[in-house]
């Protein structure tokens, strides 16, 4: 009967453990979500008012992004 009793202590303590580990692992991804959720709120309202404001600058379709010689920027010519 006591050897039943200590392999149950035994199993139980290993059960807690392993809860204990699973909770920090859930409270670590709480804590990164809270952050990636605080980063994203700040973005919308960065866009919400510059949307309010009108600072922005209609960018059509047309428009090209300035051209980069990538020779002159690695220091060779052609």
């Amino acid at each position: 009967m006591r050897e039943q009793l200590q392999r149950r202590l035994e199993e139980l303590k290993k059960e807690f453990n392993a809860g204990r580990t699973r909770v920090a692992e859930l409270e670590q991804q709480q804590t990164t979500l809270h952050q990636t959720l605080f980063r994203i709120s700040g973005a919308i309202q960065v866009l919400e008012e510059e949307l309010k404001t009108g600072n922005t600058q209609d960018v059509g379709p047309s428009s090209s992004p300035p051209r980069v010689d990538l020779n002159q920027c690695n220091g060779t010519r052609t």
